[in-house]
């Protein structure tokens, strides 16, 4: 199954001409010459204090990967190295995440599975052995008590699990077997200024709805534009 034609055989990656350009990011925010480093300013006061935060404010870092565990994505131990995976449902999110792992230096294999699926791996590796730590509690995932969302992690998710729901909002799915994960994520949402409500499994869930043209026009500021592979309609517009 191709990413493309979905009827030939599994690639270990897909063709170098499908992968979006990797995106110019602009310099980790510095401290001004002369003046004190900007105070953070809480999630819900009115402006655009966050945009220290958006995804294009650092450089990728693996770090960021927290934003796929937030979601739907795993990560697995062997010995002193990890491995991060995530399904997906469309072909344009394959595309989006191996190049996203490449900016962040781990080559990402994928294969198709059920119900036209894709799933999205890493190899073992020390690199993700401190993500692993931080998230597995035996064999449980769960978010560290330090977790919190910038635009990068946020961009993730959504590149991996985000989904518009019309007319005005927009679900950022969750792992169906963890529960223990889904209140610290809308806690660390809230913390972002974007409080969402959660969706059970019988309500089309799990997943967080995010509604209002305040927060949607945060959460476009802070996963910046759209991936040249996404369709248009799958990305936050921004205002």
């Amino acid at each position: 199954m191709s990413l493309s034609g979905f009827g030939d055989t599994p690639k270990a990656e897909p063709p170098p001409a499908l992968f979006p350009a990797p995106e110019a990011d602009a310099p980790t925010p510095a401290r001004r010459r002369g003046g004190p480093r900007p105070p953070f300013t809480p999630a819900d006061d009115a402006g655009r204090q966050l945009v220290f935060f958006g995804a294009e404010a650092a450089e990728p870092a693996v770090a960021d990967l927290a934003g796929l565990l937030a979601g739907t994505g795993e990560v697995v131990r062997m010995g002193g190295t990890a491995r991060l995976s995530v399904q997906v449902d469309a072909a344009w999110r394959v595309h989006v995440l191996v190049a996203e792992l490449a900016a962040r230096g781990l080559a990402a294999s994928w294969e198709p599975t059920e119900g036209e699926r894709h799933a999205v791996r890493t190899s073992y590796t020390r690199v993700l052995k401190p993500l692993a730590v931080a998230w597995l509690h035996g064999a449980t995932k769960r978010p560290p008590a330090t977790f919190h969302l910038t635009g990068r992690r946020l961009r993730l998710w959504l590149a991996a699990a985000g989904t518009p729901e019309p007319p005005d909002g927009f679900l950022l799915r969750l792992g169906a077997d963890e529960q223990e994960c889904w209140e610290p994520i809308g806690v660390a949402l809230a913390a972002a200024g974007l409080s969402g409500e959660l969706l059970g499994p019988g309500e089309g869930g799990p997943a967080y709805r995010i509604t209002g043209r305040r927060r949607l026009a945060r959460l476009a500021e802070l996963v910046g534009a759209a991936p040249p592979a996404a369709p248009p309609t799958a990305w936050p517009p921004h205002p």
